[in-house]
Formats: C-alpha cells, structure tokens, sequence
C-alpha cells in the first residue's frame, strides 16, 4: 500500500483532473479519499484515471494505491506456483519466488505518476500514418479523436522547423482527418532521425480549447521477398535483447541509465533492440526516435503455457496489444512488433493439437486489425521446434537459439552445424525471412582459458562470432539481436549465481571482451559476410 497527500489547487473547476500513471505492475487498486476509483491489470502500460469529481479544491487529497505483484494463468505474463511446479515434477525447473521467465518479477510503481489538467472537451487520441510516394515526396495521414460530438475545428500543423504545412477541418462523429504532402521531405532512418513537429489545436468557435504537440517521423517500413525494407533501402538489424534493469532501482525508470544505454549501444555500433519481454518506458520509447535506434516493441505474453491458456487469458492478451499499439503507434523507430515470447516453453505435445493455431490466429488478426503497416512475429524456442504455429502467421520469423549453451554444451562445431540446418529446413517449410532475436552464453567477467570453455570471455566470443557467421551465410536472414545487452536480475535458481550472465555488458554496464568483438563485426550497416 502506498498513501500519499497530494494538493490540488482551487480555480480548476472547469477543469479534468486525472491521475495518468506510467506503469503499476502487475496490478494496481487506486483509492481517492477513501472511495475507491479504479483498477488496472496491464503491467508495463500507463493508465489513467479521472478524478474530477472526487477531489477538494483547494484542500490536500489522500491518495491510496494498493499494489500485488500476484500472476496466474488468466493474467499476462501467465504465473505459476510452486505447487504447479511439484505437481507438474518439475523440480528441476522450480524458481523462486515461482516464475515462468528468467526475470525478476519485480512489482510496484515502476514509472512516474503524473496529475494531468486537461479542458472538459479535450484531443482525447492522434493517430499519425506516413508512407513515401516519391524519391523526395513523403505522405503523412493525421487522424485525431475528441470526447465531444460538438461542432469544432482542428487545425492541425507539420513544420521541419523552416516550412509550415496547415490544414483547417471540422470535427465530424469525434474525429477528424487530415491528408498532407511533404515535398523535399527527410525521411526518418537510424542514420537521418530526423523529427517533423506536428501540432494540433482544437478551436470552439474563435477560442484554443485544447492543444497537442508531437515529434514524427516520416518512414516506410516493408517486408519483401527476403528482406526488410526502410524506406525502400534494405535494413540489416543488428542489436540486442535487452531488459529494464539496474542495481538499486531495479526496473524502476532511471532517465540517467537510459542515456547511457543508447550512449553505448551506438559506440557497439547496434541499430535496433526488442523491448524484451514487456512493454518499455514512454520516455525509451521517445528517446529511439530521436536518436534513430529501431525498435522491436514486445508485449508481455512471455513464455505462455497453453496447457492453462482460456478464454479470460485470450481477453488480457488482446488488451495488452491494443493498449501497446495505442500508446506506441506514432514512434517511427517502432518497425515490428512481437506480440508474445517463446510459447510453449514447457515443450508440451497438444500445443500442436490446433488449438494453439487457433489462439496465434486470432491474436495475429487482431493485431493486424490495429496495424496492418508494420510487420509482427512472436519468437520461437527450441521445444516449440520447427513446427511452432507462430511461423504460419509471422512476418518475420525469429528464433531463440542456444545451441552450444542449454543443448551441446561447450560443442560449438556440432551446435553450428546443426543450428544450420534447422535453420534451412524452416525457412523451405515457411518461405519467409529469418531473424534471430535471441542467442547467447552465460559469462563471468574476468574469467579466461587458453582452451575453449564455457563461462569465460572468450567462449562467448567465439559463441557469437560463429552465429553470427552462420546467420550471415543465409542469403534469408534479415537481423541478429544476441541475448542479452547486459547482465540482469533473475528468480533464484541453480543455474542462475544471481544474475543471467549473458549480457555483453555487465549490470554496471562495464563491457566484457565480447563488446569488442561485436563493436567489430557491426562496423558497417549492411549484411556483409565474416
């Protein structure tokens, strides 16, 4: 429980109040003077309440909020207990406290919260789409939605800071459209993150009664044949998994720590990351676009157990990709979304029984009813194997590979060689590109050996140059992200000193040997061979 007084001062009567929370995980009770007001169940996504008329101006309001960290079956992520765990005999696998990722579950208020004062008839949503019709010519569609059938006017503004582009249109059934032509438009790149400003205001009559300022991005994001294309212009990515973890804070936001990432993310000469396995902060999300690193966006349907999945599970798992489409479809440096993770980690027989096929069917059209411009995948682990149903659906295929690590430990020869052709006989069943979002080693810092040995340095160097040679050698591989950009916090666990020790950086950001090695083999945007 968290009780905090908070003053709202008099002279808003005319006003909406409402308290807009950045993340409460896994599930938030929020109390106003003692009334209760709301509650929210979508980790890793703000949410908003009113409070309008449960407030006293002038006066300080006590503030409530109720927080449990509790998973189950119906919830995304899914949970598990420890009695699941020894009924399932899966002792071996049993972690504590009890989870089905390799993350700590860590719970509470993990972003800010905000008290945000808006006029009664407010933009309530402004949805942006760009494309590219000419070799200098971009095409942005501007969409917004307001809580009123009211007669308004929005007039709605892009400018690349020197040339203006405006538009006046009535408000019609709460919402308005307006279509712009850009000439000697920027197109947004990880090498040009160039930012258009768009403004939006709502006009009642002569009077400004709402206003709202975005960032854009004008871009094209395109899968063809066996290639990503931005822009037009093929893309390789190469970056890394990563996680929203730090000593001290957790996975509470950390703006310092964030700058710092992306600070090194460029020096190792990465272009993109996925938001592995949840939903990252608005303020990450924002920092991509200006600093042109591609997104992978992630929803939080880790590792789902479809010997538990029902009904209510299907219903969190739309919700949570509807609200993460909603809060990050405007960000240019978002080329893909994943709307889950390795599913069917247990490895359980009936996930090919057609009612998992069934499931991915329905949550990839959905998706694609709210986004039908970027491409979607979910990655795929090594017991889901070659005929995971997610392939059907995918864009993109993404495999979670640790051949040389989990399975042929220390054989890196023979974990190659069998990784290849795994890898040749999904894509002449599926016949789309590859990428791999996952690969990696456990790894002590400052551990060595002249010969070749797990944990040390210089395994896991060897460990990603020789998938990344591999990756490289298919003339249908579109990306490579190694697991993990550093060192994170983990349930306990036998195989587990702590951490997950996989990162290329350590948890205090100190790189290991591999950095290097990357930092050598990323040094040029395209696909070329080693």
């Amino acid at each position: 429980m968290v009780f905090k007084k908070i003053f709202i001062p008099s002279g808003l009567e005319t006003k909406r109040i409402i308290l807009r929370f950045g993340s409460i995980d896994y599930n938030a009770k929020i109390w106003i003077n003692g009334k209760f007001v709301g509650e929210n169940s979508v980790a890793f996504l703000p949410f908003e309440i009113e409070i309008s008329d449960l407030i006293e101006l002038g006066n300080e309001n006590l503030l409530v909020i109720k927080v449990n960290n509790e998973l189950n079956c119906e919830t995304i992520p899914q949970g598990i207990t420890k009695e699941q765990f020894r009924s399932e005999k899966r002792l071996r696998e049993e972690t504590y406290p009890p989870t089905r990722f390799d993350f700590t579950p860590y719970g509470g208020i993990h972003r800010s919260i905000q008290l945000v004062i808006t006029p009664k008839i407010f933009i309530s949503r402004i949805k942006v789409d760009t494309k590219i019709t000419g070799k200098k010519q971009g095409f942005v569609r501007v969409t917004v939605k307001v809580n009123t059938a009211q007669n308004l006017t929005a007039h709605i503004k892009i400018s690349d800071g020197k040339k203006v582009l405006s538009s006046n249109e009535d408000v019609k059934k709460e919402k308005v459209s307006s279509e712009f032509k850009i000439p000697d438009c920027r197109f947004w790149s990880n090498e040009d993150p160039f930012l258009y400003n768009l403004e939006v205001q709502l006009y009642d009559g002569d009077y400004v009664i709402d206003e709202y300022k975005l960032p854009i991005g004008i871009r094209e994001i395109k899968v063809e044949g066996n290639k990503i294309l931005l822009n037009g212009k093929e893309i390789y990515l190469k970056g890394f998994g990563k996680h929203e973890d730090f000593s001290v804070v957790g996975k509470g936001l950390l703006l310092p720590l964030m700058v710092k990432d992306f600070e090194m993310m460029k020096w190792i000469n990465a272009n993109s990351f996925r938001t592995s396995h949840y939903p990252y902060s608005e303020e990450m999300m924002f920092y991509a676009d200006r600093k042109g690193i591609l997104v992978i966006d992630e929803v939080a349907a880790v590792s789902l157990d479809f010997r538990r999945v029902n009904d209510k599970t299907l219903k969190s798992h739309k919700e949570h990709i509807q609200r993460l489409i909603e809060r990050d479809y405007n960000h240019p440096s978002v080329i893909m979304w994943a709307i889950g993770n390795e599913p069917n980690l247990v490895g359980d027989s009936d996930y090919y029984n057609g009612s998992a096929r069934k499931y991915w069917k329905q949550i990839f059209a959905f998706t694609k009813k709210l986004d039908n411009n970027r491409p979607v995948t979910v990655p795929n682990c090594t017991r889901a194997g070659v005929n995971d149903p997610v392939f059907e659906f995918s864009d993109i295929i993404t495999l979670n590979r640790y051949y040389g690590w989990y399975e042929y430990p220390g054989n890196l020869e023979e974990a190659v060689n069998i990784l290849s052709d795994e890898m040749d006989i999904i894509y002449k069943k599926y016949k789309r590109p590859i990428m791999f979002t996952e690969f990696g080693v456990d790894t002590v810092p400052g551990y060595h050996s002249l010969s070749t040995q797990m944990f040390t340095e210089e395994y896991q160097q060897k460990f990603l140059e020789a998938y990344i040679r591999l990756i490289r050698s298919k003339n249908y591989t579109v990306g490579e992200h190694v697991w993990n950009f550093a060192d994170f916090r983990t349930p306990q666990h036998f195989r587990r000193v702590v951490l997950n020790l996989k990162g290329v950086f350590t948890r205090n950001r100190e790189p290991k040997s591999a950095a290097f090695t990357l930092k050598k083999l990323w040094n040029q945007n395209s696909k070329n061979k080693i």
